[in-house]
């Protein structure tokens, strides 16, 4: 178990943490949580030892394996699956340890020692070892293809994912998160999400995603107060558990209040009167001895609203034939090359919509928010804007886009330049940005305070659509549930692409997947696109659209299929084609993954029977030495022969899934 005894820390003259005693147990799932600057990501640092506790013990077991994501990644040529199966040391150690001894001359101990080092590599996995990294870099949303790319090819998002691929690699009983989901799309999430319910050992994580600390945690402990806080259960169960102290917590307060007030009066009134004085005095020593109940309190709460839209067209936004993507300049020649993105775009925005966009990163739902926006022109086709369209936009780099040198007013200022200072002021007040705050420089301002800028100047300009592109990122949970009760009472139309499930669930009422190219209606809640991302598509590497059953849910000019006049009957013979056409084709994979099954096995009873010589002491005598020989050579070949055999399964397993899924 890990437990805090008495700790107390100070980050400068601040102090972060003061005499905290909380006990974790082995196995729990814990969500740290507390406000900006609270102290979680130097409570990591106290855990990996590279802070230490001004005062007081944090203890748990020396034995323990502790994983955690590394916050740097170096430019390095290796290959993004070598680089993953990094993350497990020991492995790594063993395999060179190996490496060193086969280059040596052979000699009797050398034979024990390999002998040994082959017994050791078979205890740590490592003939499954690269199949367990393709998994991993699969459900973080590589190809395999990607794998084989050098690290330096990534981007600093990608290389984010790497890291988190190692710790995931790293055999741990303490595993340490630091918000994983910050780079990751969706999908991602999801899969990340049903492997950490997997997870053995101790899980300590740093979340703002509600719905993920709600998936995966059984333990909240809330930095409050300079103290930690352990309650039992998920994120949602916290929130109900506060609610309940706080009420009891003011009832005490109020009971406090009237015992206070009468003792003061029965003081006041017969503290002079010799017949009382006995009576007064033990009152007095009642009130001095009386602790002095502090209110327990709320995170400090934010909310606003978005001002009631300008007048909208019906439609907003018209696009017919629209291929979405980049025209780039080819310096040489000053030739325009096209990349398209999303091809074949028919639909149209509606008032009062509101659409979530589904899809991993990289498949254009990006691209298609910036098409509509105008921040892109069409390839092809045709955008037919509505008369009186007012879009307010967050891009997903937004804060970015600010003068980090110039003030929050300054910002508002320059999009409404005829309107009074203290108008201004009292606006950008209300979303928290007082006093001198507000003509300060945003420079040293957090990640979620320039968020809410971004945001801030978007209401102002009264939109009535609304084109969000992962407006979550820096915000923190309190921030998030502000922005999810504003847009669910937003009167407007709404477009959003974003990773928060609480968000999307609270805010959209239909969904579009982006992907392969194309849009595609998807019918059905976020839990039905959960449960088809595992049958269709997370740990197979392919992206396969969703069957769709009301494809005239997708906001469109003309459909994406042409309705269907075939009669009930002739529908039930198609079907029946269909199901034969396809159990046709699945038969002869079906037998090829047969055989491979077979000779899958007897490989794994070959390498059986070789552990078991390998085991026993008397081969790695001098008088057995070609014996220990053969039977290493043998190893060396069935370990060769089962990793093409597990190769060709997976390959056989991918058709068979995309026969089914045709």
């Amino acid at each position: 178990m890990i437990r805090f005894q008495q700790v107390s820390l100070m980050r400068g003259i601040k102090p972060l943490l003061e005499a905290v005693d909380v006990t974790l147990n082995p196995g729990d799932k814990i969500g740290l949580i507390g406000a900006n600057g609270a102290g979680k990501s130097s409570l990591f640092g106290l855990l990996r030892g590279e802070l230490h506790a001004d005062a007081g013990e944090i203890d748990f077991p020396a034995k323990w394996r502790l994983a955690y994501v590394a916050q740097e990644t170096p430019a390095l040529d290796r290959a993004a699956l070598e680089y993953a199966i990094d993350g497990d040391v020991t492995l790594r150690k063993l395999e060179a340890q190996l490496a060193q001894l086969e280059s040596e001359p052979e000699t009797a101990a050398n034979g024990i020692q390999i002998g040994e080092l082959h017994s050791a590599l078979a205890d740590a996995d490592a003939y499954t070892v690269q199949s367990r990294g393709e998994q991993l870099l699969l459900g973080l949303g590589f190809s395999l293809d990607q794998m084989q790319l050098p690290i330096a090819s990534f981007s600093g998002g990608w290389r984010m994912r790497l890291n988190l691929a190692q710790a995931l690699m790293c055999p741990s009983d303490l595993l340490l998160l630091d918000e994983p989901t910050n780079h990751l799309d969706l999908d991602a999430i999801i899969w990340l999400e049903e492997w950490l319910k997997r997870y053995a050992g101790t899980l300590v994580i740093i979340s703002h995603d509600r719905d993920f600390l709600d998936g995966v945690v059984n333990v909240i402990v809330q930095i409050d107060e300079r103290k930690l806080k352990r309650y039992s259960g998920n994120y949602s169960s916290f929130e109900r558990q506060r609610a309940a102290q706080m009420i009891l917590a003011q009832g005490a307060m109020e009971k406090q209040a009237r015992q206070r007030a009468h003792l003061e009066s029965f003081v006041s009134r017969f503290k002079a009167q010799a017949s009382k004085a006995r009576q007064a005095q033990s009152r007095m020593k009642a009130l001095a001895k009386m602790e002095e109940l502090a209110p327990l309190r709320a995170a400090a709460e934010f909310s606003f609203e978005f001002r009631e839209p300008l007048n909208a067209p019906n439609p907003l936004l018209v696009l017919e034939d629209v291929n979405a993507g980049y025209r780039i300049t080819n310096p040489k020649d000053d030739s325009v090359l096209e990349k398209r993105i999303v091809g074949d775009i028919n639909f149209s925005l509606q008032i009062g919509q509101r659409i979530g966009l589904l899809g991993v990163n990289g498949a254009g739902k990006s691209t298609l928010i910036k098409t509509i926006a105008g921040d892109l022109q069409p390839l092809a086709g045709e955008a037919i804007i509505g008369k009186g369209l007012s879009i307010g936009y967050f891009a997903q780099h937004q804060v970015e886009m600010l003068r980090h040198d110039e003030s929050p007013l300054w910002h508002l200022a320059k999009i409404a330049p005829t309107v009074r200072e203290q108008e201004l002021r009292n606006f950008l007040g209300s979303f928290n940005f007082p006093g001198t705050m507000v003509t300060s420089s945003i420079a040293p301002f957090s990640g979620g305070e320039k968020a809410r800028l971004a945001l801030a100047l978007i209401v102002w300009q009264r939109p009535n659509l609304l084109l969000l592109d992962e407006p979550t990122n820096h915000l923190d949970l309190e921030t998030r549930e502000a922005l999810t009760m504003a847009l669910a009472q937003f009167e407007g139309t709404l477009v959003v692409v974003s990773h928060d499930r609480h968000l999307l669930r609270a805010t959209t009422d239909q969904f579009i997947i982006v992907a392969d190219g194309k849009l595609q209606p998807f019918d059905g809640d976020l839990d039905d696109y959960k449960d088809w991302l595992f049958k269709t598509k997370l740990g197979k590497g392919t992206t396969v659209l969703p069957v769709v059953n009301k494809q005239d849910d997708l906001p469109q000019v003309s459909p994406v299929a042409a309705h269907s006049t075939i009669d009930r009957r002739d529908q039930k013979k198609l079907d029946a084609e269909q199901r034969q056409r396809i159990a046709a084709q699945r038969k002869p994979i079906e037998a090829r993954l047969k055989r491979v099954e077979e000779k899958i096995a007897k490989r794994n009873a070959q390498m059986t029977e070789i552990e078991a010589k390998l085991s026993d002491q008397s081969i790695y005598e001098n008088t057995r030495k070609a014996e220990l020989k053969t039977v290493l050579t043998d190893q060396t070949y069935y370990k060769k022969d089962l990793e093409q055999l597990e190769t060709e399964w997976l390959k056989e397993q991918e058709a068979l899934e995309k026969v089914g899924s045709a």
